[in-house]
């Protein structure tokens, strides 16, 4: 692990925001009303999709996407000016949370203030025109890092705006060099020492897939070394197959303990159900029952909990990221109580030490977990079912309190009865 990671990431809970769909307005200064709430739901760290200008040329749909930066050094107009952002941030820093940018460093837009004023900063494709290396990217032209005039000015980016903010969320991470993040990180950290660093490590597949066509993708293992936060995308391919049930709960749950022994022992993996890549997960999951399930388990799983703006409303359709879609707040339903109980028992109840084990009932798709003396049961079906515990996972007979609603968990001859509601209970009373 980076050698000044804090360990109490662990425990905090990060909010997504795109600005453009997050209010119907969407600015900088229209999100500053909503800040009371999104703190109320145990938010830790406001992380805000790329906040600035965006590509023109060659660019998706009739606003473009914002992963297409034009400038590096400035803020998107449409969003307001750099004193209005400030402005957020101050209004942020005041509720005792931080703020988090995204941060897009393998690629920038054709027409970028950095490819009009340093060319020779860009990849070449065979012909020896700018292009990107993966074909379907086509708003956007990859970086080349061979050129150490690239990290200077990179890195003064970074400087200057970790004069403003408190950390990164360093897009597709995995795919620009990481000696360069190293040193990002040891330049960035004059200015800031307590910088959070987030990885986009990528997915495995697309990992392996870009090794073999002869490109650079860096192990979730030595990323660890420059980061504090990576994405789980090393083994969420298996948990999306879990939830179209085509793959056993077991198999998931057996690669979330290998990653328990493969990483360092504070590794600090960030776990969400959605994010803006992914599919809203009430569109995917329709029974409110099982999201609830799946909602609990995710907060007892170790590592950062990542939430993505809408879901607390269980939205069901993910925005466009080249339109303006504000998120809809008008669902009729609401997970917002159920968000700030999980996080006070995150909070309280869990540590960054915890270990993390656990067994899954493929027939009744029910997962039973321990984490440091708490244990969970899950249903993803939301359907009761009494679970044979195995012996490993050391949960004496007994009947315990439910913390998420006071029900008691029965434990009787080595048996565990799941009501079909989640359950996270102590095992020290």
């Amino acid at each position: 692990m980076a050698k000044n990671t804090d360990p109490r990431l662990q425990q905090q809970v990060i909010y997504s925001v795109y600005v453009r769909a997050h209010t119907p307005e969407g600015t900088f200064r229209a999100l500053i009303p909503d800040l009371d709430r999104i703190r109320a739901l145990g938010t830790d760290i406001i992380w805000f999709l790329p906040i600035h200008p965006i590509g023109v040329q060659g660019k998706k749909g009739s606003l473009g996407c914002p992963y297409a930066n034009r400038d590096y050094r400035s803020v998107n107009p449409a969003y307001g000016t750099m004193e209005d952002f400030r402005a957020l941030v101050d209004e942020i820093h005041a509720r005792g949370m931080k703020v988090m940018i995204d941060v897009v460093y393998n690629h920038t837009s054709p027409d970028a203030v950095l490819f009009r004023e340093h060319p020779e900063f860009y990849y070449r494709d065979a012909a020896g025109k700018p292009g990107n290396k993966f074909g379907d990217w086509a708003d956007v032209i990859d970086l080349d890092y061979r050129v150490p005039a690239l990290w200077d000015y990179q890195i003064e980016s970074l400087r200057f705006w970790a004069g403003i903010v408190d950390g990164f969320r360093c897009d597709v991470a995995s795919l620009v060099p990481l000696d360069f993040w190293r040193a990002a990180r040891a330049a960035v950290a004059e200015v800031n020492p307590d910088c959070i660093w987030l990885a986009e490590t990528v997915h495995r597949s697309f990992a392996a897939l870009a090794r073999r066509l002869g490109f650079h993708a860096a192990r979730d293992t030595d990323a660890y070394d420059a980061f504090d936060i990576e994405y789980d995308y090393d083994i969420r391919e298996v948990f999306d197959r879990v939830l179209r049930k085509t793959a056993p709960l077991s198999q998931w749950l057996d690669l979330l303990e290998y990653q328990e022994a493969v990483f360092p022992a504070n590794y600090n993996k960030l776990r969400c159900l959605e994010n803006h890549d992914q599919p809203r997960i009430a569109s995917v999951i329709r029974d409110e029952g099982a999201l609830v399930n799946y909602t609990a388990l995710l907060y007892f799983l170790k590592g950062t909990t990542l939430l993505y703006a809408g879901q607390e409303w269980e939205d069901t359709h993910l925005p466009s990221l080249f339109e303006r879609e504000p998120i809809d707040r008008e669902t009729g339903r609401d997970l917002s109580p159920l968000l700030r109980r999980l996080a006070e028992i995150k909070k309280a109840r869990f540590a960054p030490e915890d270990a993390f084990w656990g067994q899954g009932d493929d027939g009744q798709r029910i997962a039973v977990l321990r984490r440091g003396d708490c244990a969970g049961a899950f249903s993803l079906d939301a359907k009761p079912g009494w679970v044979s515990l195995e012996q490993r996972l050391e949960i004496p007979d007994g009947v315990y309190e439910n913390l998420l609603g006071g029900d008691a968990v029965p434990v009787r001859k080595g048996e565990l009865f799941c009501a079909g509601r989640p359950a996270i209970f102590s095992l020290n009373g």
